[in-house]
């Protein structure tokens, strides 16, 4: 299958819409990152205290919460990707958009927080190597 590709306006719509997955992606991996924490501390008090009491009812909530969240976060991932997006960062919220200029594919980049896409890079290289989009072109005035 081709790899699709984007124009800037047809990215630029996409963000909306981008930005809300990526922000449900973030509160999700946050959500699994909290209980993890919270599952290797109490693993820890057991090891070192012994026969400590565990809120069990509790613990079983907290472990739904974080299947509930992985898959909030897949979901997310995966409805970017069918777009066509390719998340290169998620902590930050960092997306590239295939797109052709002068007749080669590069990635149009844009981080959560900008508010439209301004910088691109190649595909071999990365978020630090980013240059801004070159000016558009103005229509030339016709003679009169």
């Amino acid at each position: 299958m081709a790899q699709r590709t984007f124009t800037l306006d047809e990215a630029q719509l996409l963000l909306p819409i981008l930005e809300a997955l990526l922000k449900r992606g973030i509160a999700a991996r946050k959500t699994i990152f909290d209980v993890d924490e919270e599952f290797q501390e109490l693993h820890h008090r057991i090891f070192i205290q012994g026969g400590l009491t565990v809120d069990i009812p509790r613990m079983a909530r907290r472990r739904a919460e974080r299947d509930k969240a992985t898959q909030a976060l897949k979901d997310a991932l995966a409805e970017i990707d069918s777009a066509g997006v390719q998340v290169k960062d998620l902590d930050v919220g960092l997306l590239d958009f295939p797109t052709l200029m002068e007749e080669k594919i590069v990635l149009l980049c844009w981080k959560m927080g900008e508010s439209k896409i301004t910088h691109w890079h190649g595909t071999d290289e990365g978020f630090s190597s980013r240059k801004p989009l070159p000016a558009p072109k103005s229509k030339r005035e016709k003679p009169n």
